[in-house]
């Protein structure tokens, strides 16, 4: 199989470009910036620069490609309001590209839960464009991806190291089914493979139905730390929240405000018949968080 890769030099690109490596795939990866792709040239991946942006910049990017991912978004570069019509565009000009250059399958790896923030509906609706413009879509929707390299993960991390006492607004109650990076790459790999897994939305998150809140115990404990009291203001905003978690953890705001946006919404499966397609077991969110944990820290048992 011959694949391409967008999005290759970020945290779930990454990891499944080297994993399609593994599985003896032959690797094309689609970079903006051919200096930050060292490491995927070491691996034996093809590098290409091109910006999704610039259509002419796509010209040959699909040749001989059977399976194309797509796994861009304007996450933190949406702060002039501009991003949705950008997130488009980038869209529309891949899937052309991918349609006329004789790709035979799109995947592309989207969010759960109804798309109400600004940010959840331009994901959303780039995966309407991926399916109009472009040949068969698989379209993934996944709750919080939860790993090393995820800054849904690192915030929560930092909230726990930092903050013995916090506020608690309300999305510390939604509920969502986190699922592991792991599994997610399992199910990116398997889908040029599956069945039936063409043409349609795949629902996917872990086995346990949790609240964020929860998830704050859950990686309290894991941390062999009390969990933190939480005292409920039940009126802060989706922009204080994310003014706050900017003041108070090392993530950026213009990072944390769509992930506080996607943190009110709730991410549980709705759906479940595109999952069972997959030959996946999902893993359990407290192995899930002892293996972000385990590679973060660079300690044997990382996934």
């Amino acid at each position: 199989m011959h694949a391409l890769v967008t999005g290759a030099t970020g945290f779930v690109g990454g990891r499944l470009a080297a994993a399609l490596a593994r599985d003896g795939a032959r690797v094309r990866c689609l970079v903006r910036d051919r200096s930050r792709a060292a490491h995927l040239a070491a691996a034996g991946a093809e590098v290409r620069e091109g910006d999704a942006l610039d259509a002419t910049s796509l010209r040959g990017a699909g040749d001989g490609i059977d399976v194309a991912y797509y796994l861009i978004h304007a996450m933190g570069r949406g702060g002039d309001g501009g991003f949705a019509e950008r997130e488009q565009t980038a869209a529309r000009n891949f899937g052309r590209m991918a349609r006329e250059e004789g790709v035979q399958r799109l995947v592309y790896l989207g969010g759960l839960g109804e798309p109400r923030s600004r940010h959840l509906r331009s994901r959303h609706e780039t995966a309407l464009t991926l399916a109009a413009e472009g040949p068969p879509l698989t379209y993934f929707r996944s709750a919080m991806v939860v790993g090393a390299g995820s800054e849904s993960f690192r915030t929560l991390y930092h909230l726990v190291d930092r903050l013995p006492v916090m506020v608690a607004p309300a999305w510390l109650r939604t509920r969502t089914q986190p699922i592991g990076i792991d599994d997610v790459i399992a199910y990116l790999r398997a889908a040029p493979h599956t069945p039936g897994a063409g043409g349609r939305e795949v629902e996917i998150g872990g086995p346990d139905v949790l609240s964020y809140g929860g998830m704050l115990d859950t990686l309290a404990r894991a941390l062999g730390r009390r969990p933190p009291l939480m005292i409920p203001v039940p009126l802060l905003t989706p922009r204080l929240s994310s003014l706050w978690i900017g003041l108070v953890t090392p993530v950026d705001p213009g990072v944390a405000r769509p992930l506080v946006e996607g943190l009110s919404t709730e991410t549980t499966i709705g759906d479940p018949s595109g999952a069972r397609l997959f030959d996946v077991e999902p893993t359990p969110f407290a192995e899930t968080v002892g293996r972000a944990l385990a590679e973060r820290d660079g300690r044997p048992g990382a996934g």
